[in-house]
């Protein structure tokens, strides 16, 4: 089994510690479920009244407004200190969850000190992070307003997400519904893949008019999660269903006189030498374990929470081409068969609720195709996408991206269930990212409003432009049935709907050139 370096776990092994905490009451006594935090918004944006719940068996978690959501654009002279007091406020939930597990025996007794000893705390903290915050982009700009009511934070169950995902085990794929499909197939089919990705704007269309997934036994007779290795922390049957029983469903839009129909493909492998990390250079750039969870990488070598674009621009690539720098990164995928990595007692790995063996995919095909209605303009340099959402199952899916098939049954895509794929079939998950750039912005604060996904009509929204899309397919050969699942942060449970990649353009400018003429002329690329 392919075990993370000695040197890499020692890195790990030296990162902040995430925790999980055993905690429901019910039925007069201590009922062993899970507790984890969420940075999660709700439904209205702000949080509800704070309550411990008696939720019987079910899972529960902490509530908390995502605080980026609610910042305006933050000044870039105080980027770096707004995203210290977010990377902070993260610091913050997992210590309070870590409170839940000291004291589970005395909440038990007494369900009024989750209030006293650890919600209003975690307010507290919250407040005088959000102050920082507020003085921060005062200092350079207008100090934003009403940033205190991001503070609140609620104890509550697991909801009706938790038997099925939000209901959308149906759809095409999120906003790529061209390319999942039959994105990473062989170059000399179907020169239209990917084309006019982005044009079902997150509808999610449910093909037969039913869920195939909801509720559904996979029929292993198991709870995946349960007895294996997440111990508990799902995720559970209902998140998987047999790929025969859904729908085709995958749409093609038409194209338009005057598409851009070329495709680039550049080819950085697979991972095969076992690059892993639990940051997020994006997300949390100077945090380690900023992800809570392990990714894969491929392409740039150099990339760590602490790689600066000069970093990247200077770091070895495993891309075949070795104009291409970029950075193409995922979470893991691990098999919940017992066998645990080297990570299983270091952050990003077991103490942050991912455990199993992590999978080397069978293949990666990256692919940029083109808009459905005109010509594609360069990417910048260091352009940074996220596509999907790492925190779907307490957000919400509306920024959900992901979505999973199996080979030989592409027609039909998943968003919120991972698919059991019939013997001789291997599992397909495919990330169709955002294909409109804002003209001027490499990044944003809340890491999204610079890119965009095309409209109905397959234009980009007033202001961006289109740019070469990137159409992302991992495939995996497991055994068939329930047994795995993505590494995710401890509150999302290990939902599918969770998946979602990064990318950061690191192309030398040459080759960006050649992309964009092999795209805008019709032609096929390497």
């Amino acid at each position: 089994m392919r075990r993370i370096s000695r040197k890499k776990r020692s890195t790990l092994a030296n990162r902040a510690i995430a925790a999980s905490a055993a905690l429901i009451l019910g039925g007069g006594g201590l009922v062993a479920v899970n507790v984890y935090a969420s940075a999660g918004e709700g439904p209205s944006g702000s949080s509800p009244p704070t309550r411990t719940q008696n939720a019987g068996s079910q899972l529960s978690t902490i509530d908390c407004p995502e605080a980026v959501n609610g910042l305006p654009d933050v000044p870039d002279e105080a980027r770096g200190e707004v995203d210290r007091e977010l990377a902070a406020m993260d610091t913050q939930i997992t210590d309070a969850y870590q409170q839940f597990a000291d004291r589970k025996e005395q909440i038990a007794r007494d369900p009024g000190l989750a209030e006293n000893a650890v919600l209003g705390p975690l307010r507290s903290k919250r407040t005088a992070s959000l102050d920082r915050i507020g003085i921060a982009i005062g200092r350079v700009g207008e100090r934003p307003a009403g940033l205190e009511s991001l503070a609140g934070c609620s104890l509550r169950a697991d909801d009706s997400r938790g038997g099925n995902g939000g209901g959308r085990g149906d759809g095409n794929g999120g906003r790529g519904n061209g390319g999942p499909g039959d994105g990473g197939q062989d170059d000399g089919q179907d020169q239209d893949q990917g084309q006019n990705q982005g044009q079902d704007g997150g509808q999610g269309q449910d093909p037969g008019g039913q869920d195939p997934g909801q509720g559904q036994d996979p029929g292993q007779g198991q709870d995946p999660g349960q007895d294996q290795g997440q111990g508990g922390n799902g995720p559970v049957a209902a998140d998987f269903v047999d790929i025969q029983s859904v729908q085709p469903g995958v749409d093609r839009p038409r194209q338009r006189r005057g598409a851009s129909r070329g495709t680039f493909t550049t080819d950085c492998g697979r991972n095969e030498n076992g690059k892993f990390n639990p940051d997020n250079v994006i997300v949390a750039p100077g945090v380690s374990n900023g992800a809570h969870h392990m990714h894969d990488y491929i392409g740039n070598q150099a990339n760590d929470a602490f790689a600066s674009d000069d970093d990247l621009a200077n770091g070895a690539t495993t891309c075949r081409n070795q104009g291409d720098r970029s950075t193409y990164y995922w979470p893991v995928l691990r098999l919940q068969n017992g066998q645990n990595e080297d990570d299983a007692d270091a952050d990003g790995g077991g103490r942050d609720q991912n455990v199993g063996e992590i999978q080397t995919p069978s293949q990666v095909t990256l692919k940029f195709v083109g808009s459905p209605v005109g010509r594609v303009t360069a990417m910048p340099r260091f352009l940074r996408i996220i596509t999907g959402d790492a925190k779907a199952f307490t957000n919400g899916d509306a920024n959900a991206n992901a979505s999973w098939s199996c080979t030989g049954f592409e027609d039909r895509q998943l968003t919120d269930k991972y698919p059991i794929c019939p013997e001789g079939s291997q599992v397909v998950r495919t990330f169709a990212f955002q294909n409109c750039w804002d003209g001027q912005n490499t990044d944003s604060a809340n890491h999204r409003t610079h890119v965009a996904f095309a409209q109905d009509n397959g234009r980009c929204p007033n202001g961006f432009r289109a740019v070469p899309q990137l159409v992302q397919r991992i495939v995996y050969d497991v055994p068939p049935g329930p047994g795995f699942a993505v590494d995710s942060f401890p509150e999302q449970l290990h939902k599918p709907i969770t998946d979602h990649g990064d990318f950061i353009n690191v192309f030398d400018d040459r080759l960006m050139k050649k992309m964009v003429r092999c795209i805008n002329d019709g032609r096929r690329c390497r």
